[in-house]
């Protein structure tokens, strides 16, 4: 039986049992609550892992000659000295946001612990969608840099093809976080409600 069955029954019973009722949908809320958050740090940390592997299906070292060209060979040495500690941060967040949900809770607790999620993962988003914006930006600024023979309508067609490239890229891979958290979200919030609505009896 899921949540809403279970409190679809739990409402047409007794007053007299509905305080008991009460604990076993916040039981549920505290399981399901807590099983979704694990996934997200799961689905983070195989996020980071099967990116991370494409350093082996690709040749990096000719990638990173194309950047040398680009005069950007020391801008990616140092980004990734940036970018990769931050990603370690939202794994750790997203690993210690599951482990700290206890039984012990209290509603309003379980509440707070499920909007600092929510928050973790937008926040994740947020930052790889401004990570390629600002990485498209700096390489087509530098990649015009390498072709000063461009008049000003060559220059304006390379901005607009690279606006409108990134667009799709970020509407893309916005869609594809969507996809891959939108839907725990969606659950969490639920269940986000379902705590509201027994902290308001309680």
């Amino acid at each position: 039986m899921d949540l809403d069955k279970y409190k679809k029954a739990w409402e047409n019973q007794p007053e007299e049992t509905n305080k008991v009722s009460q604990v076993d949908i916040y039981k549920m809320a505290h399981s399901k609550s807590s099983s979704i958050v694990k996934w997200i740090f799961i689905i983070g940390l195989l996020e980071f892992v099967l990116l991370n592997s494409l350093y082996f299906l690709f040749d990096m070292e000719k990638a990173y000659k194309e950047y040398e060209k680009l005069g950007l060979y020391d801008f990616m040495i140092y980004s990734q000295f940036i970018v990769y500690p931050i990603l370690f941060y939202f794994l750790l967040k997203f690993y210690l946001n599951y482990k700290s949900i206890s039984v012990i809770d209290s509603t309003k607790v379980l509440m707070d612990k499920i909007i600092k999620t929510r928050k973790t993962v937008r926040y994740y988003v947020l930052f790889n969608l401004l990570y390629v914006f600002v990485f498209g930006v700096i390489v087509t600024v530098a990649t015009l840099r390498t072709h000063p023979e461009f008049n000003s309508q060559q220059v304006f067609v390379s901005i607009i093809a690279t606006v409108i490239t990134l667009l799709i890229v970020l509407v893309v891979l916005w869609l594809f976080y969507q996809l891959l958290y939108g839907i725990l979200l969606s659950k969490l919030n639920q269940n986000y409600k379902e705590l509201a609505k027994l902290e308001q009896l309680n």
